[in-house]
């Protein structure tokens, strides 16, 4: 039977933008459900909001004065900015796309039920904004050849003792603050806790964070975590690591977070260290906020996703590298498949999933070559395999490092802490995976994401002409390192006898010396 649409893409955020821009352009006739406005939690609690309290609290950090009421201005003013150039409805609608505002659920594999939307999120002046999305006055029953999931990922509260009676923040609310807290504990070292960690506390705010792992970002190589961790114990953060979050209470003026050591023979203070029960030495920490910062669930509520046979854990979408549910006219793309959660990995999902629903051209996610970044000063940063992992599989690789204290362009700026390592093939050069920890590094990351995606090897990167000074240059030095560790005495040996060199033979004994 023929289908009131070619594509419907239930999600407005990164990946339904995505998806629905590109069925369009393919002449698909494409409807967009949306419950809130369109730009998802990128625009609206993720990825924009923390970036403009960074760059002010940055500038905090360098003496300028910030009122906090000047950061909550920018802040909605930005983030409306962005929205208006890019997400607005108006620009899609321009494409042929429908947008309506409304709740999604399926009724069968082909047909969803569409539902008024709950309340949007708030407009700078604290009252309710308008969605600017056609409003579905009435549920109607719509259907589709090809359906996109892409409904994201909303903020986790754990099982907390006390928490159900405590007021707390999490990255949906923390933006919405008209008022700098004087004090707060966050609850979570991870990108979003290690991020907020920093920023309010450059704004004025003193800050404690807690987390049960005994380090910040634990995905990261701990000696690239450290030195963050060092910068933010001169900001002024009071670290509570390796300890237990037993239960909290309070009210919207005070709040109480009660924490135990986890391996029980220390005190749950700062840089608490160990593994064991929750049964240590207590501590209560106290401040006038909470935030919890501890992670986020995909968003499957209401999908009704057993009327349409999609296959789904608490951990989300099942789905397959095509991005393909068990229904394979069902694509599941974004934080909901539960595999990745970053904007970008999202976008690319939904051009994989697009090109295989509508093209039929067999369009594979790109797994291996995966940046991420917390954005944080420094930065911290990673693509590809970790050298964990290399090791755990037993694979034969070298590790190429070049310090910040070295690239001119971080001298000049005062950025000097901060670390490259890269990890290749010794023979061929073959990038494997790449951390970066210091200023930029989200920028310098790229650079390997794109050798590792096309096949240039380091000795390729070595060979290119980069601009001096620059922080990029520092990507290139790194590769140097390639040339470096494979020059070989013997070899240099032979080119001083037949070319009748005269000079001394280089000292080749420090295997990790670095030019």
């Amino acid at each position: 039977m023929k289908k009131d649409y070619d594509l419907i893409v239930i999600g407005g955020g990164a990946a339904g933008l995505t998806a629905s821009g590109i069925g369009a352009s393919l002449g698909a006739k494409t409807l967009m459900v949306e419950k809130h406005k369109l730009g998802g939690d990128c625009t609206w609690y993720g990825c924009i909001p923390s970036k403009i309290m960074l760059h002010q609290a940055k500038k905090a950090s360098m003496g300028v004065s910030v009122p906090f009421s000047d950061v909550s201005r920018k802040l909605h003013a930005i983030r409306q900015e962005i929205y208006e150039d890019a997400d607005h409805p108006d620009k899609f609608r321009a494409m042929g796309i429908e947008v309506v505002e409304g709740s999604a659920s399926f009724v069968d594999p082909h047909t969803i039920r569409v539902g008024r939307g709950r309340s949007p999120v708030s407009d700078a002046d604290g009252g309710s904004a308008k969605t600017d999305n056609v409003a579905i006055n009435k549920e109607t029953e719509v259907t589709g050849r090809y359906i996109i999931i892409a409904t994201g990922s909303q903020a986790f509260v754990p099982p907390i003792s006390g928490i159900d009676k405590t007021p707390c923040l999490t990255n949906h609310t923390l933006f919405d603050l008209k008022e700098l807290p004087a004090s707060m504990v966050i609850v979570g070292g991870g990108p979003i806790g290690s991020e907020m960690a920093q920023a309010f506390q450059r704004l004025g705010t003193k800050v404690s964070l807690v987390d049960m792992g005994d380090r910040i970002l634990p995905k990261d190589p701990p000696e690239m975590t450290e030195i963050l961790r060092k910068r933010m114990v001169q900001d002024g953060v009071d670290f509570h690591l390796d300890v237990s979050v037993d239960s909290v209470e309070g009210d919207h003026g005070k709040v109480k977070v009660n924490i135990s050591a986890r391996n029980g023979s220390g005190e749950a203070g700062s840089e608490s260290k160990g593994s064991g029960g929750g049964d240590g030495i207590r501590k209560v920490l106290e401040a006038e906020k909470l935030l919890l910062a501890t992670g986020r669930r995909v968003q499957l509520d209401g999908l009704n996703l057993e009327a349409a046979g999609v296959a789904h854990t608490r951990q989300g979408i099942t789905i397959d590298e095509r991005c393909r549910t068990s229904k394979k006219h069902i694509y599941a793309i974004g934080d909901v498949a539960g595999r990745f959660q970053f904007t970008h990995m999202s976008e690319h999902m939904a051009k994989v999933a697009a090109t295989n629903a509508l093209l039929k051209v067999p369009m594979k996610m790109d797994s291996k070559h995966v940046p991420w970044v917390t954005y944080t000063d420094p930065e911290v940063a990673h693509v590809g395999a970790s050298r964990t992992d290399l090791e755990q599989k037993g694979t034969r690789f070298e590790v190429y490092r070049f310090p910040y204290s070295m690239i001119d362009r971080a001298l000049t700026d005062e950025e000097s802490d901060g670390w490259i390592h890269v990890y290749a093939k010794k023979l061929t050069g073959r990038i494997l995976g790449a951390d970066i920890t210091g200023a930029h590094a989200g920028e310098l990351i790229s650079q390997y994401a794109l050798a590792m995606k096309n096949g240039i090897s380091l000795k390729k990167m070595a060979d290119t002409i980069y601009p001096y000074p620059s922080y990029a240059l520092g990507a290139r030095r790194a590769a140097d390192q390639w040339y470096i560790k494979n020059q070989n005495l013997t070899l240099v040996k032979w080119i001083r006898r037949i070319f009748r060199f005269q000079g001394p033979l280089p000292d080749l004994s420090d295997p990790d010396r670095i030019l």
